[in-house]
Protein backbone atom coordinates (compact mmCIF):
# COMPACT_ATOMS: atom_id res chain seq x y z
CA UNK A 1 0.00 0.00 0.00
CA UNK A 2 1.39 3.38 -0.98
CA UNK A 3 1.76 5.92 1.79
CA UNK A 4 0.24 9.28 1.11
CA UNK A 5 1.68 12.60 2.19
CA UNK A 6 -0.91 12.87 4.96
CA UNK A 7 0.01 9.45 6.33
CA UNK A 8 3.70 10.37 6.35
CA UNK A 9 2.92 13.60 8.20
CA UNK A 10 0.85 11.65 10.71
CA UNK A 11 3.70 9.20 11.32
CA UNK A 12 6.14 12.09 11.74
CA UNK A 13 3.85 13.71 14.30
CA UNK A 14 3.52 10.40 16.14
CA UNK A 15 7.32 10.15 16.35
CA UNK A 16 7.57 13.74 17.63
CA UNK A 17 5.07 13.01 20.42
CA UNK A 18 6.63 9.64 21.22
CA UNK A 19 3.46 7.71 20.42
CA UNK A 20 4.04 4.25 19.00
CA UNK A 21 1.68 1.94 17.12
CA UNK A 22 2.38 -0.81 19.68
CA UNK A 23 0.82 1.44 22.39
CA UNK A 24 -2.43 1.88 20.44
CA UNK A 25 -5.23 -0.68 20.60
CA UNK A 26 -7.45 -0.53 17.54
CA UNK A 27 -11.00 -1.90 17.35
CA UNK A 28 -13.52 -1.77 14.55
CA UNK A 29 -17.24 -1.61 15.25
CA UNK A 30 -20.31 -0.97 13.17
CA UNK A 31 -21.08 2.66 12.73
CA UNK A 32 -24.49 4.18 13.24
CA UNK A 33 -26.29 7.03 11.57
CA UNK A 34 -26.14 8.14 7.94
CA UNK A 35 -24.13 6.19 5.39
CA UNK A 36 -26.64 3.72 4.09
CA UNK A 37 -26.02 0.06 3.60
CA UNK A 38 -22.24 0.49 3.79
CA UNK A 39 -22.18 1.50 7.46
CA UNK A 40 -24.87 -1.02 8.39
CA UNK A 41 -22.99 -4.00 6.94
CA UNK A 42 -19.31 -3.19 7.49
CA UNK A 43 -17.37 -2.19 10.57
CA UNK A 44 -16.30 1.28 9.47
CA UNK A 45 -16.25 2.90 12.91
CA UNK A 46 -12.75 2.96 14.44
CA UNK A 47 -12.10 3.00 18.19
CA UNK A 48 -8.53 3.75 19.27
CA UNK A 49 -7.19 3.51 22.80
CA UNK A 50 -3.75 4.77 23.82
CA UNK A 51 -2.80 2.36 26.58
CA UNK A 52 -0.17 4.46 28.48
CA UNK A 53 -2.47 7.49 28.88
CA UNK A 54 -5.84 5.72 28.78
CA UNK A 55 -7.15 8.15 26.15
CA UNK A 56 -9.81 6.69 23.87
CA UNK A 57 -11.32 8.13 20.68
CA UNK A 58 -14.07 6.93 18.38
CA UNK A 59 -14.38 8.03 14.76
CA UNK A 60 -17.26 7.26 12.42
CA UNK A 61 -17.34 10.43 10.35
CA UNK A 62 -16.53 8.83 6.99
CA UNK A 63 -17.98 5.84 5.16
CA UNK A 64 -14.50 4.41 4.62
CA UNK A 65 -12.65 2.55 7.35
CA UNK A 66 -9.31 3.82 6.01
CA UNK A 67 -10.32 7.47 6.36
CA UNK A 68 -11.78 6.85 9.81
CA UNK A 69 -8.52 5.20 10.92
CA UNK A 70 -6.56 8.24 9.78
CA UNK A 71 -8.96 10.70 11.44
CA UNK A 72 -9.00 8.68 14.68
CA UNK A 73 -5.20 8.74 14.84
CA UNK A 74 -5.19 12.50 14.30
CA UNK A 75 -7.79 12.90 17.07
CA UNK A 76 -5.87 10.77 19.53
CA UNK A 77 -2.64 12.68 18.84
CA UNK A 78 -4.44 15.97 19.44
CA UNK A 79 -5.80 14.71 22.76
CA UNK A 80 -2.39 13.40 23.87
CA UNK A 81 -0.76 16.70 22.92
CA UNK A 82 -3.46 18.67 24.76
CA UNK A 83 -3.04 16.51 27.87
CA UNK A 84 0.73 17.07 27.87
CA UNK A 85 0.33 20.83 27.42
CA UNK A 86 -2.12 20.99 30.33
CA UNK A 87 0.31 19.04 32.50
CA UNK A 88 3.14 21.43 31.59
CA UNK A 89 0.95 24.45 32.38
CA UNK A 90 0.02 22.91 35.72
CA UNK A 91 3.69 22.36 36.60
CA UNK A 92 4.62 25.92 35.60
CA UNK A 93 1.74 27.24 37.71
CA UNK A 94 2.86 25.22 40.73
CA UNK A 95 6.43 26.50 40.39
CA UNK A 96 5.18 30.09 40.11
CA UNK A 97 2.96 29.72 43.19
CA UNK A 98 5.89 28.24 45.14
CA UNK A 99 8.17 31.09 44.01
CA UNK A 100 5.62 33.70 45.13
CA UNK A 101 5.11 31.92 48.44
CA UNK A 102 8.85 31.86 49.22
CA UNK A 103 9.73 35.36 48.09
CA UNK A 104 11.06 37.84 50.63
CA UNK A 105 8.63 40.61 51.36
CA UNK A 106 9.69 44.23 51.87
CA UNK A 107 10.11 45.32 55.51
CA UNK A 108 7.29 47.88 55.29
CA UNK A 109 4.90 45.21 54.00
CA UNK A 110 5.94 42.81 56.75
CA UNK A 111 5.24 45.47 59.38
CA UNK A 112 1.84 46.17 57.86
CA UNK A 113 0.95 42.44 57.86
CA UNK A 114 2.07 42.04 61.50
CA UNK A 115 0.07 45.12 62.55
CA UNK A 116 -3.03 43.65 60.88
CA UNK A 117 -2.44 40.36 62.69
CA UNK A 118 -2.12 42.09 66.07
CA UNK A 119 -5.32 44.07 65.42
CA UNK A 120 -7.20 40.89 64.46
CA UNK A 121 -5.88 39.11 67.53
CA UNK A 122 -7.08 41.96 69.75
CA UNK A 123 -10.53 41.78 68.16
CA UNK A 124 -10.74 38.05 68.83
CA UNK A 125 -9.58 38.44 72.42
CA UNK A 126 -12.32 41.01 73.01
CA UNK A 127 -14.92 38.35 72.20
CA UNK A 128 -13.86 36.03 75.03
CA UNK A 129 -16.22 35.59 77.96
CA UNK A 130 -15.27 37.25 81.21
CA UNK A 131 -14.75 34.90 84.15
CA UNK A 132 -16.60 36.59 87.04
CA UNK A 133 -15.12 34.26 89.67
CA UNK A 134 -11.58 35.48 89.15
CA UNK A 135 -12.54 39.10 88.67
CA UNK A 136 -10.58 41.39 90.96
CA UNK A 137 -11.72 44.85 91.86
CA UNK A 138 -9.11 47.50 92.47
CA UNK A 139 -9.84 50.52 94.64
Amino acid sequence: MLETRKEKELQKRMRQLGVYEKDIREMFVRASGPGGQNVNKTATCVVLRHVPTGIQVKCQEERSQRFNRHKARRLILEKIEQKRKLEQLRLVGEKERERRRRRKRPTALQEKILAAKRYRSAQKMARHKIDLRNLQVYT
